[in-house]
């Protein structure tokens, strides 16, 4: 071990897994490494679990197998395990359990197995455990929040109200007055590799542009360039109607934009580079200039574009704009609502009877999967093969081939809704139509890395008088403070010197591509990423943003989760790369989407819409579908 790794703590015994080459190294039921004097914490806890989560190992092997056409060589031979319910469930996100909450709801009595590859429920609602002396601290894995939830449709609104979700209490929960105490602002980190020095950058009242632009580490010409976009009306299509303009921005990268039509300095570029990431999972260079204006990006002050969303524009763009209850955010994102769609199905696995109690309830994980239940989830089961059993339009069941350890075993149903992404499903299912599996295969997943790093207090960041920092070339692309959310028992930390999660998100996109083809080489980077290396950018960037305010990685951070993403949130439709989105026509999605005999599919890729009510939606579409068998 390098001198350089003993400084940023790489030999330290925080709560972590040990992992090489993204490969977990045999635990059994090893206790996990001691945090400080914390007591270890319970290995078979899957929300406490540290280290590479996610995509976890043991999670996407299986997959990989039946992609590559190696699986059926070596598999065993599969066995009749006798089973038999009114409905399989592939898949236990958000989409799966909501469509187990549907069905139920239609046939009370119905018997329902849901099967999942994860050790745990939720999907990419992914909850994040930490305790340290006695206390829990949560983070989110995956989906942070309930976005924009005005827009929901009136399916997916009456949902939450069902399971006792106030989106208009959010105000109750969160301390908006903490950061502001603390004079707290959001800042901008730039690198020294690109930006020629280390500096971190405070905003000021004034503002995002106005506030540090002059105090960045800049050339002149690019930060009168930053003031011209901020400031100066300038239509560059004079004349032309505001759908014209519209039709332009929507056929040009932000990035081409700004170089191009600005013609402003290459550095600017780059400081904005990284603002699309956390909506679309790549950068603004595949992201158009009409969407960047729906986030509220500089540089359209002068072009007089109405308000309402033009042709092809992105849902993210036009819901980031979004008034009425922007979102309502758990401490550990949307895992809570996952939690308490489990409550309602297996009411014995969540103890507690409320919103609040659900955030820090113990799930049963036991009781999730017990003969008498009337729902059983079956987690560590990926799913290898559905097919009718018989002529799909004739055939009164469907059999589900599940893998398990030095098992292949199958269950039968009356019907089956797919709930997982859409890419594995033509390798489980080879006996749908060609046109469809090739519109499923359209889906390709945007590569994210969210982790979570649990440290010793938050001086540092009082210090530096900073909450959220923008990282526009940074390893990660944003580092920011836990959101100050108190919900039931559940309190966040208020006093600077007590322990808090800090939250780290990257997408895995390489500028210069196309967009799905970022994705796919995004993809196989963080396949092929070991947990040691992610572990030490982490620590890394970390020591180079927040030593200036005292922080030390080697003594500061007590806990570590990296939740790896390769196939993360679904992929929706872009201007500059799919052009039947921008002529208004029909997407990939539609065909994919569409039932086939007793199969019916659901998940947030049958919508291309990566938001937890298009997961809700389309549940409640597949299990309508087949209630049209009956």
């Amino acid at each position: 071990m390098t001198s350089d790794d003993r400084r940023l703590g790489m030999d330290r015994p925080i709560s972590r897994r040990d992992f090489l080459d993204g490969v977990a190294i045999a635990i059994g039921a090893t206790p996990l490494s001691r945090l400080g004097n914390q007591p270890a914490l319970v290995a078979d806890y899957p929300p406490s679990r540290t280290g590479l989560r996610g995509s976890h190992p043991g999670s996407f092997e299986i997959f990989h197998s039946l992609r590559d056409g190696r699986y059926w060589s070596t598999a065993p031979n599969a066995s009749d395990s006798g089973e038999r319910y009114d409905v399989v469930i592939v898949g236990a996100g958000i989409s799966g359990l909501a469509a187990a909450h549907y069905y139920r709801r239609a046939v009370p009595r119905a018997r329902i197995l849901i099967l999942d590859n994860h050790d745990d429920f939720g999907g990419h609602a992914k909850r994040n455990e930490f305790s340290h002396e006695g206390r829990t601290y949560l983070g989110y894995g995956g989906t942070q929040s309930i976005e924009s939830p005005g827009e929901y449709s009136p399916t997916a609104k009456a949902l939450l109200r069902e399971l006792g979700i106030k989106v208009e209490n959010y105000r109750l929960h969160l301390d908006r007055a903490l950061h502001r105490r603390h004079r707290l602002m959001p800042a901008t980190f730039f690198d020294r590799e690109t930006f020629g020095t280390d500096a971190l950058v405070r905003e000021g009242p004034e503002g995002a542009l106005a506030g540090w632009a002059d105090r960045a580490p800049l050339s002149a010409a690019a930060k009168r360039d930053l003031l011209r976009l901020d400031r100066e009306p300038f239509d560059p299509f004079p004349g032309e109607s505001s759908q014209a303009k519209r039709l332009r921005l929507a056929r040009m990268s932000y990035r081409d934009f700004l170089t191009k039509v600005w013609q402003v300095d290459p550095a600017v570029g780059q400081v904005f580079q990284a603002s699309t990431h956390s909506l679309f999972g790549a950068g603004i260079d595949a992201v158009s200039a009409q969407d960047a204006f729906g986030l509220g990006l500089p540089g359209f002050k002068g072009l007089g574009l109405a308000a309402a969303p033009g042709p092809g524009q992105n849902h993210d763009a036009v819901r980031s704009r979004a008034a009425e209850q922007f979102y309502f955010h758990f401490p550990d994102g949307n895992a809570t609502i996952a939690r308490l769609l489990v409550r309602r199905l297996i009411p014995a696995a969540v103890p507690g009877a409320s919103v609040d109690d659900v955030v820090t309830a113990r799930v049963d994980y036991a009781a999730l999967d017990r003969p008498e239940s009337g729902v059983r989830i079956r987690l560590s089961s990926p799913v290898v093969r559905v097919r009718h059993l018989g002529d799909p339009t004739t055939a009164p069941e469907v059999e589900v081939s599940y893998a398990q350890p030095n098992r292949l075993a199958t269950v039968r149903a009356r019907a089956v809704v797919l709930a997982c992404w859409h890419a594995p499903i033509p390798y489980l299912c080879p006996e749908l139509p060609a046109e469809q599996k090739k519109a499923l295969s359209f889906a390709v997943k945007v590569p994210l890395v969210y982790t979570n790093v649990l440290v010793r207090n938050w001086r540092p960041f009082v210090k530096l008088g900073v909450s959220r920092i923008e990282c526009p070339a940074g390893f990660y692309s944003a580092i920011e403070l836990d959101a100050p959310v108190s919900i039931g028992r559940y309190r966040h930390p208020r006093d600077p010197d007590q322990p808090i999660v800090l939250h780290l998100s990257r997408a895995g996109c390489k500028p210069g591509l196309p967009i799905r083809e970022q994705h796919r080489v995004g993809r196989i980077e963080l396949f092929s990423t070991a947990f040691e290396t992610l572990e030490r950018r982490t620590r890394d960037q970390l020591a180079r943003v927040l030593g200036p305010g005292g922080f030390d990685p080697a003594a500061d951070i007590l806990a570590m989760t990296v939740n790896r993403w390769p196939h993360g949130y679904a992929y929706q439709y872009n201007s500059l790369w799919d052009d039947f989105w921008l002529r208004g026509e029909a997407g990939p999605c539609e065909l994919a989407r569409r039932p086939f005999g007793r199969i019916a599919i659901a998940n947030s890729d049958a919508g291309a819409y990566s938001y937890t009510d298009a997961a809700i939606d389309h549940a409640f579409r597949a299990v309508e579908e087949l209630g049209r068998l009956t």
